[in-house]
């Protein structure tokens, strides 16, 4: 039993309580913006609604170079992103190579908590772990994209569909992929959003559950509160 609970005892109950408020609120978060756009949309569920009038309206252009430019243009972002966020998981593994030297730096910070060096590594792999998932999500949103790419392409000429069934069936299938892209591109942001939260822990407890509430609630406020929600419902009305 001692050595089972040996693990427990290198945080304090204070920076355990901080990491289940952190793991939950992101997951208890995620489960709500899923469920809650159900009945009130978000900015994610409201742009779906978007790209299936753009699904639609390709269907009815000859000519589709403008929809090959918009989707070089949203698979541009996750790109960037996963590029990005390679080059932070080299430096969060370069620096757990030098930990004494960094949590001594951290150590002069004012405000600072002292801890171990073990636990300086803890909250290192933490924060690669947060952007390893994120950079996960960023590339199966990059290859979803591309899969929505394909749909366009092998949409035949407007005047070889027949009727609005089959535009509309259209729509849906490849609306639903571009939803699909968007939302784990979503998913790569949340984390990047969240791993500020943890940024605070090198500081303290309190801030890390600081961050990590005040991260949750600007998260809330951007996909439900808006302004740019409400400008993107209004075209939609």
């Amino acid at each position: 039993m001692d050595v089972l609970l040996k693990p427990f005892t290198l945080l304090p109950a204070l920076d355990w309580a901080a990491m289940l408020l952190f793991f939950g609120g992101w997951v208890a978060y995620a489960l709500f913006a899923k469920r809650r756009a159900q009945i009130e949309p978000t900015v994610l569920a409201t742009t779906n609604r978007w790209r299936w009038h753009w699904m639609l309206q390709a269907t009815r252009r000859e000519n589709r170079i403008v929809d090959s430019a918009v989707l070089q243009s949203l698979s541009a972002s996750p790109q960037f992103f996963a590029s990005t966020t390679i080059l932070i998981i080299g430096g969060l593994l370069a620096v757990l190579g030098t930990t004494d030297k960094a949590s001594e730096l951290v150590r002069e910070i004012p405000f600072a908590a002292r801890t171990s060096v073990l636990v300086f590594d803890l909250k290192l792999v933490l924060l690669t772990g947060i952007f390893v998932h994120a950079f996960f999500r960023f590339t199966w949103s990059l290859r979803q994209y591309s899969f929505g790419a394909i749909l366009v392409a092998a949409v035949p000429d407007a005047k070889f569909i027949d009727g609005d069934a089959e535009r509309i069936a259209f729509a849906d299938r490849a609306g639903r992929v571009m939803g699909l892209a968007a939302e784990t591109f979503n998913d790569g942001l949340r984390a990047y959003y969240m791993s500020f939260a943890v940024i605070g822990w090198f500081f303290s407890p309190w801030a890390f559950i600081a961050g990590t509430v005040a991260v949750l609630w600007v998260l809330y406020r951007r996909e439900f509160r808006s302004e740019v929600l409400g400008a993107l419902r209004e075209g939609l009305s």
